[in-house]
């Protein structure tokens, strides 16, 4: 399986790089497995297709500021982790100023390289703590602007709770407060990672190999599921968590904390994901393998067509997808 076979023509004016005034406002391509049809609705319509026994499970990590500079600009510094308050795991860039042992100053904390593993992370040590108010949201490369004070509101779904993610779980933007009390819905929480932003290197998909991201399933999600004539996930992030559970441990998923690398490309096979709710992903990406091998290729780049002709707006603050 080629990673090519995932390419898809988009003009560079269909990239969303600011938010609907409304969140609810976005269009919605809805895809049905069963008959192929498919439909361009709004969000807002969504409720048309809650059916009794559904239950919506939506991650709600909270998008941290991450994304950090040098005092005298030079050096960019996207934190993955952190070690300790001290401890930080970074990319960087450019990547050639912050060899082993160089420094870079952000306010009065001086860092120093102390180690750079296989995939280029470097592990910088701190002298003190960096204050926050140093750090901006890192949004997504290809919106190809510095965040502003309207992304602190709307970088977030309205349900976010848990401070951890670099980027936000997008499928859940376009929820309003008002369709969420609308709705039967449960948590988990996913704090996606920088490795989000990583392009897919390999010619063949097989080789690709997933960053990790820290998850945790509550007790009253797992019995929720369980308890589901359909359960329709809120973002890939969501599936993530849920089809990882299934494949170590089967049904009922277990409660409690946990890590995930997993895959999903063409092939997989879904154990607990009904339906799926998403955005439009990159070509090429991981997160548009994860929906083909839900909805079938043929079907999703078919839907993907359709989508780039009818001048739906892609990406994070863009439209989404609704696949049944």
């Amino acid at each position: 399986m080629r990673t090519v076979d995932f390419d898809y023509p988009l003009p560079q004016e269909l990239i969303a790089s600011r938010p609907l005034p409304n969140r609810a406002d976005s269009r919605m391509l809805v895809v049905h497995r069963d008959s192929g049809l498919i439909e361009h609705r709004h969000f807002s319509d969504i409720l048309e297709y809650v059916q009794p026994g559904d239950h919506f499970v939506m991650n709600d990590t909270r998008v941290v500021p991450a994304r950090y500079f040098s005092n005298d600009g030079k050096i960019e510094l996207v934190r993955a982790g952190i070690s300790d308050e001290l401890v930080w795991k970074c990319l960087v860039r450019p990547g050639k100023k912050m060899r082993l042992g160089a420094t870079v100053q952000v306010g009065d904390a001086t860092g120093r390289v102390e180690l750079i593993n296989e995939e280029g992370y470097r592990y910088i040590h701190w002298d003190k703590q960096v204050g926050d108010e140093y750090g901006r949201l890192a949004l997504p490369h290809y919106m190809n602007r510095e965040s502003d004070p309207d992304d602190k509101e709307r970088y977030q779904t309205v349900y976010a709770a848990h401070e951890g993610a670099i980027a936000a779980p997008t499928a859940g933007l376009h929820f309003t407060p008002e369709i969420l009390a609308a709705v039967p819905h449960s948590f988990v929480t996913l704090h996606v990672g920088v490795g989000t932003f990583r392009p897919v290197k390999v010619d063949n998909v097989e080789e690709h190999r997933m960053h990790t991201e820290v998850f945790y399933m509550p007790q009253e999600t797992s019995d929720a599921i369980e308890a589901a004539k359909r359960v329709i996930a809120v973002g890939t992030t969501s599936v993530r968590v849920m089809e990882t559970l299934a494949a170590r441990h089967g049904r009922p998923l277990p409660a409690g904390p946990g890590e995930t690398n997993i895959f999903i490309y063409p092939g997989f096979e879904y154990k607990v994901t009904d339906a799926l709710l998403t955005n439009f992903h990159l070509p090429q990406s991981t997160l548009i393998m994860l929906v083909c091998a839900f909805a079938g290729k043929d079907l999703i780049m078919e839907a993907y067509r359709q989508a780039v002709e009818m001048r739906y707006r892609f990406f994070s603050y863009g439209d989404c997808m609704l696949i049944l």
